[in-house]
């Protein structure tokens, strides 16, 4: 892997400050120690996603992980934008990081392709949707290309790399060794909808919230099932809680759109806690409840 191609970033921007994003930016700052925008549109989710990294990195102080002088130096490699049009224009790697919805990707990767250099790799972290799709909204589609983080990303090493149809060499060879600089183990995917983890993981969870709403066992059974029986550290219902439901259910109707086979085709249960509005951990509700903790 090229150590001028890791070299050559300096500066990261994040668009989106939600768990996802605040990760990325987190490990882009402690780990590679590069400087790190973040940019939302919502002050309030700027403010939140702050506080949520500051309480990681409170937490690895009183675990001895870092030291206080540490996390001085790493907040002071952070800094925030309230839109992309507000951004430092002065990035050499993006990783957009907003909801998974393909308009919204497609509209900030147009901004981004207007706001920042030429050189500048603009990668989404998308986890289902077209690379090739989303590229081609940019006026760079060569420097697009699919880095697929996983959750929480502090914790889990692996890095999906999945190259668009127009994505160059060049731009593939910086992710890989951004990928690298950030600690992180890397597989790459063909650009198809759910790529590897989501058109494995996905239908999976799927089937249990079918299991789920068909009265086949309860919750607690599926989970203990597939944790006791599989070895999986934590069951399909827990682990849907825990990356959102709505997640969740956008991946699979990506699946369902794009590939026309009734296996994907998002469970009902699943549709009707994302309409109730219970998310998952993130909303205090899902298919377990989560009380606020004291």
């Amino acid at each position: 892997m090229s150590s001028a191609a890791a070299a050559s970033i300096k500066r990261l921007s994040v668009v989106g400050a939600g768990q996802m994003g605040i990760g990325i930016g987190l490990v882009a700052a402690r780990v590679a120690r590069l400087n790190v925008q973040f940019i939302d549109s919502s002050a309030d989710q700027l403010t939140k996603g702050l506080a949520f990294l500051d309480k990681l990195l409170v937490k690895d102080v009183g675990r001895g992980r870092c030291t206080e002088e540490e996390r001085s130096d790493i907040k002071a490699r952070i800094s925030t934008a309230g839109s992309v049009a507000e951004m430092a224009d002065t990035a050499d790697f993006v990783v957009e990081a907003v909801s998974e919805n393909a308009d919204l990707k497609r509209r900030v990767l147009a901004q981004l392709s207007e706001r920042l250099p030429e050189t500048a790799v603009l990668a989404t972290n998308t986890s289902s949707i077209s690379i090739t799709k989303l590229a081609a909204a940019t006026r760079r589609p060569d420097r697009v290309i699919g880095m697929h983080f996983m959750n929480p990303v502090p914790v889990m090493r692996l890095v999906e790399v999945i190259p668009g149809l127009q994505s160059s060499a060049a731009t593939l060879q910086t992710t890989l060794a951004l990928a690298q600089r950030l600690g992180k183990t890397t597989t790459m995917a063909q650009d198809v909808p759910g790529f590897i983890a989501n058109r494995l993981l996905m239908p999976y969870i799927n089937e249990a919230f079918v299991a789920l709403q068909e009265g086949i066992a309860s919750r607690e059974d599926i989970d203990t099932t597939m944790v006791l029986g599989a070895n999986n550290p934590m069951g399909p219902l827990t682990l849907a809680d825990f990356i959102g439901l709505d997640t969740c259910l956008a991946i699979m109707q990506v699946l369902h759109a794009e590939l026309g086979d009734s296996k994907y085709r998002p469970a009902v249960l699943l549709q009707k806690h994302v309409d109730a509005g219970w998310l998952g951990v993130k909303s205090g509700k899902g298919v377990y409840d989560y009380p606020p903790k004291k």
